[in-house]
Formats: structure tokens, C-alpha cells, sequence
């Protein structure tokens, strides 16, 4: 591991506990991969909320549409044996069904090209209203047409993958919980996951919880419900640093995996573009890809009540993340990305050099937290509050211990202008002044706000 990817990885807690915080969320566990091997886990907030539970990376989490990617490694698995094709029609396997689904192919399941249905015609499991539909009431929505023609455009269709469930327990001869766990959960080393619940007693499970809205507080959802026969669309429940030893070995180019490069390569290629879609985005095999900057990646996300999740894999630099949060307004999309932000930027500048690294430091004032990121030869003056802390970031040029000056600012900012340290008697540093703008730390800021506006308040009453 490099230095510019541990400093990385020494800033990116430091931002989501501040992330976490400023958006009063209940509870994220991130884990990163690199080149097939788990190098950080971290976790923040509460498994329950209500109960004032702490969460831990051990927590299991409903990762939801995470288990289409588990899905289609079986189905290549089935492939690589010999036992079908991409292109068999899946009425060879399932009867019963519309003869228009039964005209669909695997591959059109698998890329959600089939035109299928979303969820069919009551779902009210999305809002925890009813249970999740069995076989009788999944085959019953697949005897109706699809609701488009298929290879149209990228429909995505839960009920195409529990239709492609179905096709695993036909051809392998078992239930599809008991292949998936032999042949890819065992085989990839995965302790920490299963196909659906419920859990066996005594497995922590992070509870699910609603957005603060409309109630203004958070209720906790069970969360350990089986998903019957979605599973294959949306019951696995799993931790984050399975979900990143599972997706690590489906890069094309990984050293060990349960699938063939070949198999891997046609699951993560860009079978259809996401269309009507402001962020440009494609769907293969149980897989979702697009592109951050210079980057590639590749993965799945999932959403479940309660829960929002998702796990990327960025081939150039061999990294695997996964950001996992139990809350149904969670915030797991935008902190992914983040974290792409911050590797991205280290990646390009390096770690920071001996004479700016103990800069680093979180600075406040009546506007807010600045953080100080060291970075190359330079600091970046970064905003936590935001998706993308360094995005327009200032840089500081240090030029004497405690001294330097704004090398580059937007601007409307203070380009130019100097910048100091101020040390107690102690030596430690106390204040920070960006050009006439002092910061100080947040107990200090605290107390003085308190003096200034909560007397001010009491003297007005």
C-alpha cells in the first residue's frame, strides 16, 4: 500500500463521522479493499437508534439488489459448467409463465432487458405494509405480458431476477439458498452473509430506520424479515467487508474468484445505458458501472426499508469500497462517491510531505467546520459538510512553521492572502487565521457563541 493511499484512508473517518453528525444520520459502516485484501473498516453511529445501540462493522446490514450481483455469479457458474446458456429462453426452465416472458432470455433477465414488470402489481412490501411475494404470487404476475418489448431499453425488474432464481433451482437441482451458499458464499469466504433472512439468534443485525420525516424523529424497523422468493433480487443480508471481498474478486483482472476472467469480463461489461437519467450510468450482469472523473467502477447498491447501500470496485487502483446505512433517506450513494473524491485526489498529489503534514487539523467559526488535509506539498483547505469535501477546495502554501498564504482560491475567496497559527505558552496551536477570518477549535467556538448570543437571548426575554 502506498503513502498517498494511507493518508487517504487516515482522512476518510475524520469526514464521515463528520458526515454523520452534520446530517444527523443513525448509522454508516464503511469498508475498503485493496487488491483483494480488506485494509479498513469503520464504523459510526448506532445500530439502534432508539435504543441507543452502538454499531459496529460486525453488524449485519439488509443489502437488498447487492444479491442481483450474487444471482448472476451463479447463473455463470452454471454457465461456465455447461448446464445453460445466456441465450436460453427461460420457458425451457420455468413453466406456466406468459408465453412472451417465456420467450425471454436469461441474458435479457440478467441486464433487466426483458421488459418485465418492476414489482409487480402490489408492493406493498416496499413500504412494510405486507410480506414479501412467494412463488405462487410471483409465477401469478409473470402469467401477464411484460410490460414493454423486451431489449427495447434497460427496464429494471425485481421480478426478472426472482424468475432467474427460479431458473437456478431448476437447473442445479436444489434450492437456490442452498447453491448460492455452497457455490458462491462458501467459495468466496463470505462468514459474515446469507441469502435472506431470518437470522439465527444472537447474529447482530443493524435495525433499519425511517427518514426523520414526517414524524421529525427516527422510528427502527425489524429489518429481519425474509424476502421469500425475492431473494434473489433483494434478500441478502451481509456485512461491508464481505461485500467487498465478493465484489474484489469479480474485477476482471483479480488473482482468485469463483468465476472465470471471461465470466467476470461479460458481467461488468455495459450491456445497456441508464436511459432518462441526469448521471450517466449502465447496467450488465447483475452489475451497475459508470465512470467518476478519471476512474471507472463497477458494483451494486441496494435500498430495502430502512436501509440504502452500496459497494463499488475502481479497477485502476485496485480499491473496493462498500458504505452500508441503516436509515431509509441513507446517504450511502453520496458518501461513495465522496470517498472516490478523496482517493482520487490524493491519488493525483500524493501524500503530504514532511513540512505541511502537521497542518492537519478541523478549524470553526459562525459559518462552520474547514478541515485542514494535507496533501503533496501543499494543504487544502476542505468542507466537510459537503458530498465532495474537496471539491473547489483553497490550497495553502506553508512557508515558515506557522505561516504560508492562499496559493490558490476561487475568486470570490481570499487568493493571495496570509494565513497563520496561533500556539499557547504550551506550543499547542490554538487559532487559525485564514487572511483576516480567525477559526478556532469547536469547544472554543461553543463557548463563545454560548457568551455572545445565549445572553443575548436571555437579556431580550
Amino acid at each position: 500500500m502506498d503513502r498517498s493511499l494511507g493518508a487517504a484512508l487516515d482522512y476518510i473517518p475524520r469526514w464521515l463521522e463528520f458526515q454523520l453528525r452534520h446530517t444527523e444520520s443513525p448509522g454508516c459502516v464503511v469498508a475498503i479493499g485493496h487488491k483483494g485484501r480488506v485494509i479498513a473498516e469503520h464504523a459510526f453511529g448506532f445500530a439502534d437508534q432508539p435504543r441507543g445501540i452502538a454499531l459496529t462493522p460486525r453488524h449485519r446490514f439488509r443489502v437488498a439488489s447487492h444479491s442481483k450481483s450474487f444471482t448472476s455469479t451463479a447463473i455463470m457458474k452454471l454457465r461456465e459448467r455447461g448446464r445453460l446458456t445466456l441465450d436460453d429462453r427461460v420457458g425451457c426452465y420455468v413453466a406456466g409463465l406468459h408465453p412472451r416472458v417465456a420467450e425471454t432470455t436469461i441474458a435479457q433477465l440478467l441486464s433487466h432487458s426483458a421488459g418485465l414488470v418492476r414489482d409487480g402489481f402490489d408492493s406493498g412490501y416496499w413500504q412494510d405494509r405486507k410480506p414479501f411475494a412467494n412463488v405462487q404470487q410471483i409465477r401469478a404476475d409473470l402469467a401477464v405480458a411484460p410490460t414493454i418489448a423486451a431489449s427495447t431499453r434497460f427496464k429494471y425488474s425485481n421480478h426478472g431476477f426472482a424468475l432467474a432464481g427460479f431458473v437456478i433451482e431448476q437447473v442445479a437441482g436444489e434450492s437456490y439458498a442452498s447453491f448460492v451458499k455452497r457455490e458462491i458464499v462458501d467459495a468466496v469466504g463470505l462468514a459474515e452473509t446469507r441469502s435472506d433472512a431470518p437470522l439465527a439468534r444472537g447474529t447482530p443485525l443493524a435495525r433499519g430506520h425511517s427518514a426523520k420525516w414526517p414524524l421529525g424523529r427516527r422510528l427502527a424497523f425489524p429489518g429481519n424479515q425474509s424476502t421469500r422468493a425475492l431473494a434473489p433480487a433483494t434478500g441478502f443480508v451481509s456485512t461491508a467487508a464481505d461485500l467487498v471481498r465478493f465484489f474484489g474478486q469479480l474485477a476482471p483482472d483479480a488473482r482468485a474468484s469463483v468465476l472465470t476472467a471471461s465470466s467476470r469480463r461479460e458481467m461488468v461489461r455495459r450491456h445497456w445505458r441508464n436511459p432518462h437519467a441526469s448521471i450517466e450510468g449502465y447496467y450488465g450482469l447483475g452489475i451497475i458501472s459508470g465512470k467518476l472523473g478519471d476512474w471507472d467502477w463497477f458494483g451494486h447498491a441496494g435500498g430495502f426499508p430502512g436501509y440504502i447501500t452500496r459497494t463499488c470496485v475502481l479497477p485502476g487502483p485496485g480499491l473496493t469500497i462498500s458504505v452500508l446505512t441503516n436509515a431509509a433517506d441513507g446517504l450511502a450513494h453520496f458518501w461513495l462517491d465522496g470517498l472516490m473524491h478523496i482517493f482520487t485526489r490524493f491519488a493525483r498529489d500524493g501524500a503530504p510531505q514532511a513540512r505541511v503534514r502537521d497542518w492537519a487539523g478541523r478549524w470553526w467559526s459562525l459559518w462552520g467546520a474547514l478541515d485542514l488535509v494535507p496533501v503533496g506539498h501543499r494543504v487544502l483547505v476542505a468542507m466537510p459538510a459537503l458530498f465532495n469535501p474537496f471539491m473547489d477546495a483553497s490550497e495553502l502554501e506553508v512557508t515558515e512553521r506557522d505561516r504560508g498564504r492562499i496559493a490558490l482560491a476561487a475568486g470570490y475567496a481570499v487568493h493571495g492572502e496570509q494565513v497563520r497559527r496561533v500556539r499557547a505558552k504550551s506550543g499547542r496551536v490554538t487559532a487559525l487565521w485564514l487572511a483576516g477570518n480567525k477559526l478556532v477549535g469547536e469547544a472554543d467556538l461553543r463557548r463563545e457563541m454560548e457568551q455572545r448570543y445565549h445572553g443575548a437571548s436571555a437579556r431580550r426575554r
